[in-house]
């Protein structure tokens, strides 16, 4: 039996009597995209903080690649592994895309002190950097102010620092946010081909995306997994239509 790269076990959170996350449980598959779909305030952004280490839990487990790092700190689960996008976009507006991602290597590998050093004048950086920038679609902006990019392109930025830590997991959350129809279909390629290397949990409001993407899809409403399964198991289920994708939005 394939061991999950991310199991959570029975996750619980509240704040005084708003119970936000209840008894949730999932697993993410090494390369699969799995998906987590809810309306809002379904408790998708708690379940994020709580994977990640921002969130402490009440209780339950997280358990990455087998080790129960429920106790982890955020930095302690990147360390291992655990890479992220966010919501808004986290990314050094003065400095060049390459210097972005090539300070995100160097962060890596441990060269904090060499963190004001222009790290994209360092040639096994540069390198490292660059490779990284084609595969996400960003090779022929290297040298371009990472502020004067496009939203969309400063998703693929995002996506392209968080594969600078090396990760065993990416948890993405909503990168298709505020991207055009164009930059929405380069983002779905380029997760595609992200995947072949890195599983995902991919926290999205795009339906259309998330049907393209997902392998598995799970269904949160009101901190609960009311459903589990395979794109086509989804789309069909009865209690999903009712709580949240209705009837037009699977047409």
């Amino acid at each position: 039996m394939t061991c999950p790269i991310l199991e959570l076990k029975d996750l619980n959170k509240a704040y005084d009597a708003l119970q936000v996350t209840r008894n949730l449980s999932l697993k993410v598959l090494p390369g699969e995209i799995h998906a987590v779909i809810g309306p809002n305030g379904a408790g998708k952004t708690t379940l994020i903080g709580q994977i990640s280490g921002a969130t402490p839990s009440d209780s339950g487990q997280v358990l990455f690649g087998g080790t129960n790092v429920t106790g982890w700190s955020v930095a302690e689960r990147a360390k291992a592994g655990l890479g992220r996008t966010f919501q808004i976009t986290a990314i050094l507006p003065e400095f060049t895309v390459l210097e972005n991602v090539a300070l995100g290597v160097q962060a890596h590998e441990g060269h904090s002190f060499r963190f004001f050093r222009n790290a994209a004048r360092d040639q096994d950086l540069n390198e490292k950097a660059a490779s990284i920038l084609t595969e996400v679609g960003l090779a022929d902006r290297a040298s371009l102010r990472a502020g004067n990019l496009s939203h969309g392109e400063k998703r693929m930025l995002e996506l392209a620092l968080a594969l600078a830590g090396e990760p065993k997991l990416l948890v993405l959350d909503e990168p298709m946010a505020g991207t055009g129809p164009e930059e929405t279909a380069r983002l779905i390629e380029i997760l595609l081909a992200v995947k072949q290397r890195c599983p995902m949990l991919l926290v999205e409001h795009d339906m259309d995306a998330v049907f393209k993407l997902a392998d598995r899809i799970s269904v949160l409403v009101y901190g609960e997994i009311i459903a589990s399964g395979a794109p086509d198991e989804i789309r069909a289920d009865p209690k999903v239509r009712e709580a949240y994708l209705g009837e037009e939005e699977l047409a």
